[in-house]
């Protein structure tokens, strides 16, 4: 069987069995803040098993696409040197929420390997918890299986998906490969070994595990499993190494004709495989190369992969153009890698290319430091500049020192970053974590959506994370309301700024932000005293908020306009609407052309002058969705969401807890004021609206008017008329160049001339006046091939700067070099330089030793030429 023909097999018998076939969520788990990646089948269920989210079916199945390369779960170091280590992997799964528990999870898993796949049942090896007796007896009594061949185990057989959470009893079925491979069944000494491989786990979901480490029982006993797809592939395609099965065969051959590589089985192909599938699902579920969390990962596995066809031989980009067949062998069950594919190969490409221009020159600072290493210890501060200039992941340069047999002084690597980080604190002042600090019951009441000013009882101050029961004039402090409406700064939208006002006194508020379920009103108290529990009336700057509005309401115009003109792989990375303007960043790989941005401008004004309503709805997530929502990357949202629509036939439809306009209209106009790249694959588009475009525009009004005035055209002929005196100017500087190589070249008269004879060989020295560092270059090549044999040095000074160029025909080389040269004059003027030995270059300050120095250029070549 085809390791998709499995994956649908599995899936298939289970719903057949009554379970729902759920699709696998992202790896990205956006609601899980206490895992890097998703990791395991059961990750999009957690919620679920705790009792904290109910749906509509007791039974699911699925196929999960997992990521381990990073965190406490990360195999990456081991991916290609092992059989069965990936980055990234499929996770089948059947899961029983409260529905069915261990007598049924048993017999659906041995009626499925032992019918549906035929499995021989004298191959399959099981393990139980040592304290549960009943799944043993299920296993012995209702399955049949030989006691010999059930082994009990504890830690191996207790499960958990981290140090809280869902947990309990499990049991294991491994697959015995036969007495010609090494190892024991599972609890023996050498059961480390490859004979018995594990292939499935079944989890009997009891417990929740909380940060005491107590285990709580779940509401009702649960079925939580997981078989690799990549490891049954193996056992039912007859193969030992997972690298071996279809799957694999085929990207691996892919990677082997990419870098005409004969052996199939070099190590180096199995991690380009690998990292291929990590790479390409990353960046589909939205994770894009960076310096930081997620994307720092999916970097350090893209850099892992170029190196490793670099090893192969690989001279140029090669591993973006594996995508297509990736996408051949998994766009049938990936939908998603099909519609992604162009994004994936833009994103890949741009990360290769700028790893290559460091790649060789880390590669020659780490052969350097090699060369002359003490021991089989790669210093800690040669490991930390390999990461901090060339870019390479601490991982990458442990795989490299671990095929010489060397190791990595990750404490010296450590003591490096530790400094690095502690040079680069900011030093703002100390800031109060609140969601540490609040102790008030219950959450504010935001009345924002509809009320710029409402009244509101004192429910909580602080001043500096210190609780009071009032503040007065001078104060900073922070107040909490039963009700408000400032709003919070989030998801982009900076807090609302205003006052509050009591009988006895006025605070300003300065800010306003959000935690645990309160808002936090940010104050300095102007006048009088302010009491916990007193009466208050709280007016935002509703002129501020009116333009904070039309910025947010752009925003969500202009990443549907992108989508529109760049491709569905646009995705939000970030945002800042305030008063002033919007800020978006958004992933796409290269800078955006004029044309494009015109066209995102006038997507957007077309529907702001439509003057469409904007409409917004509470509804559950999975109704949103249904509905066309576009969830935010990286935002958590609760069970119920609000979902913003604007446009001409609900042009814009996305999840939002912002304040917005009433109808496009209220934004007036807007107008895109810059766009840059702020990390590899994000760019980042700033803009206005309303009356800061209106500004915008008379200002770049005035600029043009100012350049019709110095060119003397009229506004429809400036670009023309600029463009004609760009071009003059180029050819004056051209003209220019030229008059300068005539004359350092012997326009007039010959600097050759100026040679003296030092034995049989012509020794050059000399000022060439009004040269620049091209002009010296090209006078060195003049003057060495007119002299046929000879030492030149050419010096050209601008202000108190020297510039010089030394060359030594090739005859003389092996006793002259011209990086001798000049380290040696160079230095002498109170500079330094070097190159090759036929021609080198430098520099310095000291003009008043520049002739003497030139001067001796003869007696310090008869020096070497041996009189």
């Amino acid at each position: 069987m085809k390791t998709a023909d499995i994956r649908e097999a599995f899936l298939s018998y289970f719903e057949r069995q009554g379970h729902t076939r759920v699709d696998s969520s992202s790896l990205v788990p956006h609601d899980d803040p206490t895992l890097l990646f998703t990791n395991a089948g059961m990750n999009q269920f957690k919620d679920t098993f705790l009792g904290l989210e109910v749906r509509d079916y007791n039974r699911a199945v699925s196929s999960q696409r997992c990521v381990r390369a990073g965190g406490k779960h990360n195999d990456l170091e081991n991916v290609g040197y092992t059989a069965r280590h990936h980055t990234f992997f499929e996770m089948l799964g059947n899961f029983s929420f409260g529905d069915y528990f261990k007598r049924e999870a048993i017999n659906f898993a041995w009626t499925f390997l032992t019918e549906e796949l035929q499995l021989p049942k004298d191959k399959l090896w099981v393990t139980v918890h040592i304290s549960d007796d009943e799944a043993a007896q299920i296993w012995v009594d209702e399955i049949g299986v030989d006691p010999n061949r059930l082994s009990r185990l504890d830690e191996d057989n207790f499960w958990q998906m981290g140090d809280t959470g869902p947990c309990g009893p499990s049991s294991e079925i491994f697959y015995d490969h036969g007495p010609d491979v090494p190892g024991g069944p599972p609890g023996s000494p050498d059961d480390d070994l490859d004979r018995y491989i594990e292939i499935w786990n079944l989890v009997f979901m009891q417990y929740n595990r909380d940060s005491a480490g107590v285990l709580n029982p779940l509401p009702a006993p649960s079925v939580d499993t997981g078989m690799g797809l990549e490891r049954i592939s193996a056992v039912l395609q007859g193969e030992h190494n997972n690298y071996d099965i279809d799957l694999f065969k085929a990207l691996i051959a892919a990677a082997a004709e990419k870098l005409d590589v004969e052996d199939h089985s070099h190590t180096s192909l199995r991690v380009v495989a690998d990292h291929l599938r990590s790479c390409a699902f990353l960046i589909t579920d939205g994770v894009l190369p960076s310096n930081e969390g997620r994307g720092y990962v999916l970097r350090r596995i893209l850099r892992r992969a170029i190196r490793h066809g670099n090893k192969l031989g690989a001279t140029e980009p090669f591993f973006a153009s594996l995508v297509p067949a990736l996408v051949s062998e998994m766009g049938t069950a990936y939908p998603e890698l099909v519609r992604q594919e162009g994004a994936i190969i833009k994103a890949l490409a741009s990360e290769e290319e700028q790893f290559a221009r460091t790649l060789d020159k880390g590669m020659d600072i780490l052969e350097q430091a090699l060369a002359s290493l003490d021991g089989n210890q790669i210093p800690g501060d040669v490991v930390f500049r390999l990461y901090d200039t060339f870019g390479f992941p601490v991982d990458l340069t442990n795989d490299i020192a671990r095929e010489r047999g060397l190791e990595l002084d990750i404490e010296g690597y450590e003591a490096e970053m530790q400094a690095q980080r502690k040079r680069s604190q900011e030093s703002g002042s100390f800031q109060v974590d609140y969601n540490n600090v609040i102790n008030v019951a219950g959450e504010t009441e935001f009345l924002g959506y509809g009320d710029v000013e409402s009244t509101a009882k004192v429910r909580g101050l602080f001043v500096d994370g210190d609780a009071r029961t009032a503040i007065s004039a001078g104060d900073s402090a922070v107040v909490i309301l039963d009700r408000t409406p400032f709003y919070g700064e989030s998801g982009g939208q900076v807090g609302d700024t205003g006052y509050i006002v009591s009988d006895s006194a006025k605070l300003e508020v300065r800010d306003t932000t959000k935690a645990q379920g309160h808002h936090l009103h940010h104050v300095v108290v102007i006048e009088g005293e302010l009491a916990s529990g007193d009466e208050v009336k709280a007016a935002i700057d509703a002129s501020l908020r009116t333009r904070i509005k039309a910025n947010h309401s752009a925003t969500h115009l202009m990443h549907e306009a992108l989508r529109q003109v760049l491709g569905e792989h646009v995705q939000q990375k970030g945002s800042l609407v305030d008063a002033d303007k919007l800020r978006f960043d958004f992933s796409h790989s290269e800078g955006l052309t004029a044309q494009e941005l015109q066209q995102v401008a006038s997507i957007v004004n077309q529907q702001v002058q439509s003057n469409g309503e904007v409409l917004t709805q509470e509804m559950d997530m999975e109704s949103a969705v249904a509905a066309g929502a576009t969830a935010l990357f990286g935002e958590k949202y609760g069970d119920e969401v609000r979902v913003l629509t604007m446009g001409t036939d609900r042009f814009s439809v996305e999840l939002c807890g912002g304040t917005h306009v009433s109808r496009t209209g209220d934004i007036g106009i807007f107008r895109i004021l810059t766009e840059a790249g702020v990390a590899s694959g994000v760019r980042r588009i700033e803009a206005v609206t309303g009356v800061g475009a209106l500004a915008d525009i008379a200002k770049a009004d005035q600029a043009l008017a100012e350049v019709c005035d110095v060119v003397k055209a009229s506004p429809a002929l400036a670009a023309e008329k600029v463009s004609n005196l760009r071009k003059e100017v180029r050819d004056l500087e051209k003209q220019i160049t030229q008059l300068k190589q005539k004359l350092a070249t012997g326009a007039g008269s010959d600097l050759t001339e100026e040679a003296v004879q030092v034995g049989d060989t012509n020794v050059l020295a000399t000022v060439v006046d009004g040269a620049d560092a091209s002009t010296l270059r090209q006078t060195l090549d003049h003057c060495k091939n007119k002299l046929s044999s000879g030492v030149v040095l050419l010096a050209a000074v601008e202000g108190d700067k020297i510039s010089l160029v030394a060359g030594v025909t090739k005859d003389l080389t092996d006793r002259v070099r011209a990086g001798d040269v000049m380290k040696e004059f160079a230095g002498r003027v109170g500079g330094k330089g070097g190159g090759r030995p036929d021609m080198a270059q430098g520099g310095g300050t000291d003009v008043s030793a520049l002739k003497p120095a030139l001067a001796d250029l003869p007696e310090w070549v008869s020096e070497r030429l041996g009189g």
